[in-house]
C-alpha cells in the first residue's frame, strides 16, 4: 500500500488533471514532450505509466516503449537501465529485455578495464530466458563497479582508503588505507565489507582534504562535531568520533575539543543510548527534545540531565529543577536518599532548593531514623559524600554509621573518606571491621577489594592474619561478587610489589607451611605466579620442610567419595578428554581450532584435579568418632556453647566437609584453630562474642 501510494505521489500535477479526465490523445502529448526535454525522470514516468495502465495497459506500454527508445538513442544508460528494471517487461519478451540489459550495462561501464572480464566471469551474456537470474547478476556487477581504482570507500573499524587496484587475475582489490596497511579484498565479499563514500561523507574528506577540517578543528569544534554525527546518520559514542576524527584531533587535545565541541546546543545524548550523541535540526528541537527526554526519564537520570543539559537554558534549568524538587519532597518519606540527591544536585546546578523545605542532607543526617536506607538511595558519589560530612558534624554515633555505611559503599574514594575519620579517632571500630571483612569478603566486595589494596602499604595491616588475608585474596579473585574489581583492581596486586607477596614478609614460621599449600593449590594463580611465591617461601624459611605434608582429616564417608571421584576420573574422564582432543586435532589447524583448545583446558582442568586429588588422598586420616572422649575438643567434635545471646553449636571436621553456614567447621579454619584443646567450661571467642564451652561430644 505504501509503495502504491508513493508512485501515485510522483504523478505531477498536469498530468493528474489528464488522466482524471481520461483525456488519452493530450496524455500521449503531454508525454512525448517530456520525453523530449527530461527522459531521464524515469520516476515519474513510471508513475504516469502506472495510471495510464489502469485505463489503457497496451497505450502505457507503447509510450514506456517510446521513453526506452530515446535513452538508448540519447545514451543514458543509468536511467535506461532503472526503467528496465521496473517496467520492462511490460514491452519487451524475456530475450530482449535481456539484450536491452546487457546494452545499457555494457553502455555504463565498458569503458573500464575490469568490464569485460567481469561481466564475463559472471555469466551475463547468458540465460537470457531467466530475467531473474540476469538481475541478479547486474546487481552483482553493480557492486562490483562500484569499487573503480581511486574510489574512497570504508570497512568497519579500519576507517576510510582508496582502491588502488583491480586484479582481475587474482580476483580481487587492493585497499589503501591511510595509515599504510593495504589489504586484498575478493570480488565476492566486497560489496559486504567495503562501502563506497560520498564525496561529503566526513571519513573521504579526511582522506581528500584533512586541511578543512583541521580549520574547523581550531575555528568551530561544534561544526566539526556536526559534520560527523550528520554523516553517520545515527547517535555515536564520543569513542566513536574519537576514533572517526583521528589524525585531525590529537589525543592530547581531544580532551578540550571535544569539551568546546559537544556544548554546541544542538548536540543532545542520544534518548535511547544516554552513552551516544545525535545532531538535531535547531536549538528549539534541541530544547523540546531534552525536555520530552527529561520527563520520560527515571530520577537518577532527570538529575544527570540537569547536570549535563541544564546550561543550554535558563528556563530549561529551572523546569527541570522545579520537577526535581517537587518529586523530593513528596517521595522524602519514602526515598530519603534520592530526596538528598536531589538537594545536592540542584545545589551544584546552582538552582537551590527552597531551604523551608526539610528534605536537605543536613535535615536527613540530623532526624532521620535509618540512615543505612538514606546511604542505599543515593547513587551519586559526591552527594553520598556530602551526606557523610553532615552526619559527623550532626551524630554523635557518626562511627557507628561510618561503619555501616562501609558495608554498601562502592565508591574507593568515598571509602577513604570513611576510613581517615575512624582510624583517628575509633581504630578500634576499624579493627573489628577489618577483621569482619577478612572473615565475610563477599558481604563488601567494594571495601574488601579497597582493603586488600591499601594493605600493601600498611605493614600493620598485613601481618594481623596473613595467611588469612591471602586466602581471601585468592578467593575473591575467582569469585562472581568480585568480576568487576578482579582484572583492574585484584590481579594486579598478585604481581610484585603487590599485597599478595608483601604477606609474605609477615608470616610466621608456623604459617609457613599453610601459605606454601595455598599458593600451591589455589586455582586464582597461574604458574608465572606460582612458582616465585612458593620459592619466596622457601627462601624465607630455609628449615621449611618441603616434604613433610599436613595430615588432611576427613570422615570415612568423604575419603570413599573421593576415592570415587579420582577413580573416575582416571578411568573415564580423562581418557575421554585424550580422545577429544585428538578427534579436535583432525580438524585442522590447531591455531584456529576453537575444540582443540577447549579440549585442552579440559585436559589441565582434569590433570589438575587428579593430580590433587592423588596428593590430598595420600596424606589423609580417617576421623574416628571412638576417639572422642568428650574431654576436650578434638577434630570429630560436637560441641555446643551457651552465651548470652544463646546457645550455638559447633562440628569440627576436616576441610572436605565444611558447611560453615551449617555450623561445620573445618579444623584448619582459624576459629577451629582457636577452639580445638578447649575443655568444659572453658570461655572462647565466636564471631558473635563471648561464650562459655557447654558440652563436647562425637560428632556421630
Amino acid at each position: 500500500m505504501s509503495s502504491k501510494t508513493t508512485t501515485r505521489d510522483a504523478v505531477p500535477e498536469d498530468f493528474r488533471q489528464l488522466l482524471d479526465a481520461n483525456d488519452l490523445a493530450a496524455i500521449e502529448n503531454e508525454w512525448l514532450a517530456r520525453v523530449d526535454s527530461a527522459p531521464e525522470d524515469v520516476e515519474v514516468f513510471v508513475a504516469v505509466g502506472e495510471r495510464l495502465a489502469e485505463v489503457d495497459k497496451d497505450m502505457a506500454s507503447i509510450l514506456l516503449q517510446t521513453l526506452d527508445d530515446e535513452l538508448e538513442e540519447r545514451q543514458i544508460w543509468g536511467p535506461r537501465l532503472e526503467l528496465l528494471r521496473r517496467k520492462g517487461h511490460t514491452f519487451f519478451k524475456p530475450p530482449e529485455l535481456h539484450d536491452a540489459i546487457v546494452a545499457s550495462m555494457s553502455g555504463l561501464y565498458a569503458a573500464r578495464d575490469s568490464w569485460e572480464h567481469l561481466a564475463d566471469k559472471i555469466g551475463l551474456g547468458k540465460g537470457k530466458d531467466d530475467l531473474r537470474k540476469t538481475w541478479q547478476k547486474v546487481e552483482r556487477l553493480e557492486g562490483l563497479m562500484a569499487f573503480e581504482v581511486g574510489t574512497i570507500v570504508t570497512m568497519k573499524d579500519k576507517g576510510a582508503a582508496r582502491i588502488e587496484e583491480v586484479n582481475l587475475a587474482l580476483e580481487n582489490f587492493l585497499v589503501k588505507f591511510d595509515n599504510g596497511l593495504e589489504l586484498r579484498v575478493g570480488f565476492g565479499g566486497a560489496a559486504k565489507i567495503l562501502e563506497p563514500l560520498a564525496p561529503d561523507h566526513i571519513l573521504r574528506r579526511k582522506l581528500e582534504r584533512p586541511e578543512e577540517l583541521e580549520a574547523l578543528r581550531d575555528d568551530d569544534p561544534s561544526e566539526l562535531l556536526r559534520l560527523v554525527l550528520q554523516c553517520e546518520n545515527r547517535p555515536l559514542l564520543s569513542t566513536e568520533v574519537k576514533q572517526i576524527l583521528e589524525g585531525i584531533v590529537s589525543p592530547s587535545r581531544w580532551s578540550r575539543w571535544w569539551a568546546a565541541a559537544r556544548k554546541h546546543p544542538q548536540v543532545l545524548n542520544d534518548p535511547k543510548n544516554k552513552r551516544a550523541y545525535i545532531w538535531v535540526e535547531s536549538s528549539e528541537d534541541a530544547q523540546d527534545a531534552v525536555w520530552q527526554a527529561f520527563e520520560k526519564a527515571a530520577p537518577q537520570r532527570q538529575i544527570e540531565m540537569l547536570r549535563r543539559e541544564g546550561e543550554r537554558d535558563e528556563s530549561l534549568r529551572r523546569r527541570m529543577a522545579d520537577t526535581l524538587a517537587r518529586r523530593a519532597a513528596h517521595d522524602r518519606a519514602k526515598k530519603p536518599g534520592l530526596a538528598a540527591e536531589i538537594w545536592v544536585a540542584l545545589e551544584r546546578a546552582d538552582v537551590p532548593a527552597d531551604s523551608s523545605v526539610d528534605w536537605s542532607p543536613h535535615s536527613l543526617a540530623s532526624t532521620h531514623e535509618d540512615l543505612r536506607a538514606v546511604i542505599s538511595g543515593i547513587e551519586d558519589r559526591i552527594a553520598r559524600e556530602r551526606l557523610y560530612e553532615v552526619v559527623r558534624t550532626q551524630r554523635d554515633n557518626w562511627p557507628e554509621v561510618y561503619v555501616q555505611a562501609l558495608w554498601l559503599e562502592t565508591d574507593a574514594r568515598s571509602i577513604d573518606k570513611l576510613v581517615e575519620p575512624l582510624l583517628e579517632a575509633h581504630g578500634e571500630l576499624f579493627d573489628q571491621l577489618f577483621d569482619q571483612l577478612v572473615s565475610q569478603p563477599r558481604k563488601a566486595p567494594a571495601t574488601f577489594t579497597w582493603l586488600v589494596e591499601r594493605a600493601a602499604e600498611r605493614p600493620a595491616w598485613l601481618e594481623r592474619n596473613p595467611v588469612r588475608l591471602m586466602n581471601q585474596l585468592l578467593f575473591a579473585i575467582t569469585a562472581d561478587e568480585f568480576a568487576p574489581y578482579r582484572a583492574a583492581r585484584l590481579a594486579p596486586l598478585l604481581e610484585s610489589g603487590g599485597t599478595l607477596p608483601r604477606l609474605l614478609d609477615h608470616l610466621t614460621e608456623d604459617q609457613a607451611s599453610a601459605a606454601l599449600d595455598t599458593v600451591k593449590k589455589s586455582p586464582a594463580l597461574e604458574d608465572y605466579h606460582r612458582q616465585p611465591l612458593s620459592n619466596a617461601i622457601r627462601l624465607r624459611f630455609p628449615n621449611l620442610d618441603k616434604d613433610t605434608e599436613q595430615p588432611l582429616y576427613a570422615t570415612q564417608a568423604q575419603i570413599r567419595a573421593k576415592r570415587a571421584e579420582l577413580k573416575q576420573l582416571a578411568e573415564e574422564e580423562i581418557p575421554e578428554n585424550r580422545a577429544a582432543i585428538e578427534s579436535a586435532r583432525e580438524l585442522g589447524d590447531l591455531r584456529e581450532n576453537f575444540e582443540y583448545h577447549a579440549a585442552r583446558r579440559r585436559h589441565e582442568y582434569l590433570s589438575a584435579r587428579a593430580t590433587n586429588l592423588n596428593e590430598d588422598l595420600s596424606r589423609v586420616r580417617p576421623i574416628d568418632a571412638k576417639n572422642v572422649t568428650g574431654e576436650e575438643i578434638v577434630i570429630g567434635t560436637r560441641v555446643t556453647f551457651d552465651g548470652e545471646n544463646g546457645t550455638q553449636v559447633y562440628t569440627i571436621l576436616g576441610p572436605w566437609e565444611s558447611d560453615p553456614d551449617q555450623g561445620v567447621l573445618s579444623n584448619e579454619s582459624d576459629l577451629a584453630q582457636s577452639l580445638l584443646g578447649k575443655t568444659k567450661g572453658d570461655e572462647v571467642m565466636l564471631p558473635d562474642g563471648a561464650f562459655t564451652v557447654a558440652a563436647i561430644e562425637a560428632w556421630e
